[in-house]
């Protein structure tokens, strides 16, 4: 029996995700390790285990902060586990265990978000590159989403490539078929689902949109998620240039945005980069046909169950889109495609890829 610890700090966070789902099937597959899941205060009832091998442990460092290089260096030298799995690269780089570590993605070394400060955010980039560096060489295992990950990573920080595996991430109903009809102020509408700072390429996505209604002026746009800066910034240009049928959701809740992906014309994917992209396959779950930026790690994820278009080219965007928008015929058949697509992938074969990653690493500490 081995003392494993995750740092699970973003649970609640956009990336969280991938860490609720993790503890999730480990709950399930591991009966023989023992457990501690590191979380914020404020985190701290957002996880509730059922297995008794798992414990929850509060700890309060902010990412990239002294705090995080010194308070939590100490306490996870205190804490004395066999294996400390990080969910993220942030992490105190002298800590010398035996740890493996996730990378999600590069983004933050290779994009500048608009809605941050310029100094700071750079400042940001340049600690993040020294942080990568420090923790790619130092890490016994190095798991990534992708393939396409793992060849930036390799580019980056040459000579892991027998340590960085790649585990798939998933994406399930967890409402479990429950939806909630939102106030919908469009009968037909196209549906993006996320963050909105300046590499998921939503200006763009609003331009195409405008040419789009040219041709269906009933065609709406909903964008789902919370009114941050980044977001804000989105609609200031939306309305600076008066662009119409296009509605920012706010925060709702999941059985709302559910709704709204299952009875979307299509749901679109306008992104520059990622490390998975998870919303795409989500929409999949609900029957939505996919419309994706053909960048990044896209056309690995989605195979051929999406209508693919050039991200930087706008009239790309609007073709593909059109596409779709006008073929009944090929609306079924990428529901059929997203349908089988959708069944590649499995978090519980993730936590198990993880789990094998864990042995390996305590195998050889």
């Amino acid at each position: 029996m081995s003392h494993i610890a995750i740092d699970a700090r973003i649970i609640n966070s956009s990336t969280g995700r991938y860490v609720e789902r993790l503890l999730h099937y480990l709950e399930q597959i591991d009966k023989e390790n023992t457990y501690t899941v590191l979380v914020p205060t404020k985190d701290k009832d957002f996880y509730t285990p059922t297995n008794p091998n798992f414990t929850i442990q509060t700890v309060d460092f902010d990412n990239y902060s002294f705090g995080e290089q010194i308070g939590f260096l100490k306490f996870l030298n205190t804490l004395g586990a066999d294996l400390v799995h990080f969910c993220m690269p942030q992490q105190p780089i002298l800590y010398s265990g035996n740890h493996i570590t996730t990378f999600h993605d590069l983004t933050l070394l290779n994009t500048y978000n608009s809605d941050k400060n310029w100094l700071v955010f750079h400042a940001k980039q340049l600690v993040g590159r020294f942080v990568f560096h420090r923790v790619a060489n130092s890490s016994s295992r190095i798991l990534v989403p992708t393939w396409n990950v793992k060849r930036e990573l390799e580019a980056f920080h040459k000579g892991i490539e027998d340590k960085t595996v790649v585990t798939y991430e998933a994406a399930d109903k967890l409402q479990a078929g429950k939806t909630t009809p939102y106030n919908n102020p469009f009968k037909r509408y196209l549906l993006y689902v996320g963050q909105q700072s300046d590499y998921k390429n939503i200006r763009r996505l609003g331009d195409a949109h405008q040419q789009l209604i040219e041709k269906y002026p009933d065609l709406g746009l909903i964008l789902v998620g919370r009114m941050n800066k980044s977001a804000q910034m989105t609609k200031e240009y939306f309305d600076k240039n008066h662009y119409d049928n296009i509605h920012f959701t706010d925060f709702i809740e999941d059985d709302q945005r559910d709704w709204l992906y299952e009875n979307c014309e299509a749901y679109v994917f306008p992104s520059l980069m990622e490390g998975f992209g998870l919303p795409p396959l989500e929409a999949m779950q609900y029957d939505a046909p996919v419309v994706s930026s053909n960048a990044s790690c896209m056309p690995e994820v989605l195979g051929e169950a999406a209508e693919y278009f050039t991200p930087t080219d706008i009239g790309s965007m609007v073709r593909g889109i059109d596409r779709v928008l006008s073929s009944e015929e090929l609306r079924k058949e990428l529901i059929k495609k997203g349908r089988l697509q959708r069944d590649k992938y499995s978090w519980k074969k993730m936590a198990q890829e993880t789990l094998d990653q864990y042995i390996i690493a305590l195998s050889k500490k």
